[in-house]
């Protein structure tokens, strides 16, 4: 089932939603009016402050009842997943020198850098299968008391290059007996997907707005409601002492009501992707979608391509309108192979094969069809 794109949605042939997502209507509707209503610096004395102030923690209790979060205090604003995560690591480095931390082997780079910045070789990462899941074996053993536990456990819950979806409630009830927190990278999966119980089997959780259609440099972090670890940035009281700066209401409006229209949206639908999948692996032979095995994100395929490499596959699509990506916008133009590819097992020649397509909810099967179709035309191009 498909549905007209609304306004301000992406332009026909962007498929590229896993790196950015358009503006929605609601949310730029929201912007605008807080920016002309609810301006005013939350931490300031006056009514008018106060009444921006009281908007925010309205805003906090909404986005804890979208992802099924029980308390709302424990919703601390930010701008957006990569300074959660970096800050996070940053917090458990301070907190306890010398300790262990485990990561996901496919987790984002805001993840797996700074582990690695914090922790050197007392990173370890969790080896993943060539679908891309974590290995929950290795993880157990991680935990048990005979090994040195982690202080903590990192692991996205929806990979942003593959689309596979990781066992976050196993993962959950491995850490909890064991007493060590659990941290998911969750932007590719807020509004994406459900949230239900999502935030409560995790004791980190962030997420980023312009994910799922509210504005760039916005997003939230989840913590322990009697975490003694989390600092961000000092020098101020906002988000209970934990983040300073001046909260930007009017981000945070933008983002509540794109989260709200996320939720208000049909139940999403792989089949259009599927489709997809099907005709250009029977149009093209030796065509692989990487994860295809694993569930993974309903708007997520990447594919290796036989015989071409992806960066001219990619221009002749781009000349044809069609916007789309090798891999993890935050890893690209690096010249360097995918972390994410490498961990599943993939060889260096595919690394250089894939094309990663991620739509959103409006896009059309017309537009899926007119992909395949271009890739199918531009593949046999490219080899004559």
């Amino acid at each position: 089932m498909t549905t007209d794109p609304p306004e301000h949605s992406a332009p026909r042939g962007y498929f590229d939603h896993n790196a950015t997502t358009p503006l929605s209507a609601a949310a730029r509707e929201a912007w605008l009016s807080a920016q002309d209503e609810a301006w005013q610096n939350p931490s300031s004395l006056y009514p008018e402050a106060a009444r921006v102030d009281h908007l925010l923690d309205a805003a906090r209790l909404r986005i804890a009842e979208l992802i099924d979060c029980e308390a709302p205090e424990r919703i601390l604003f930010t701008s957006g997943a990569t300074e959660a995560n970096h800050a996070l690591f940053a917090s458990f480095a301070r907190s306890f020198p010398g300790s262990v931390v485990a990561t996901g082997a496919t987790d984002h780079p805001s993840v797996l850098e700074p582990a690695r910045a914090f922790f050197g070789a007392r990173a370890r990462r969790l080896p993943v299968t060539s679908d891309g899941q974590v290995d929950l074996d290795s993880l157990a053993e991680q935990v048990s008391p005979a090994d040195t536990p982690p202080a903590l456990v990192s692991v996205i819950a929806a990979n942003n290059e593959v689309g596979t979806l990781q066992p976050w409630a196993e993962i959950s009830r491995l850490c909890r007996p064991a007493g060590i927190p659990f941290h998911s990278d969750a932007a590719q999966w807020v509004g994406k997907l459900p949230g239900r119980n999502l935030a409560s089997a995790c004791d980190y959780l962030t997420a980023s707005a312009h994910k799922f259609g509210g504005p760039k440099g916005v997003g939230f972090l989840v913590i322990p409601e009697d975490d003694p670890v989390f600092r961000s940035a000092i020098g101020g009281p906002q988000e209970a002492g934990r983040r300073a700066g001046t909260e930007d209401y009017p981000a945070v409006a933008a983002m509540v009501a794109a989260l709200e229209e996320a939720a208000r949206a049909p139940a999403p639908d792989h089949t259009l992707r599927d489709a997809f999948e099907s005709r250009l692996l029977a149009s093209i032979p030796g065509t692989r979608v990487i994860g295809q095995h694993a569930e993974r994100l309903w708007n997520t395929s990447m594919v290796a391509f036989p015989a071409v490499r992806n960066t001219r596959l990619l221009t002749a699509l781009s000349r044809a309108g069609f916007q789309v990506s090798t891999g993890s916008a935050c890893s690209a133009g690096k010249g360097k192979p995918s972390p994410v590819l490498a961990a599943m097992g993939e060889t260096p020649p595919t690394m250089t094969a894939v094309l990663r397509f991620s739509s959103g909810r409006a896009t059309t099967a017309a537009e899926w069809t007119a992909l395949a179709d271009q890739i199918i035309t531009s593949h046999h191009a490219s080899r004559t």
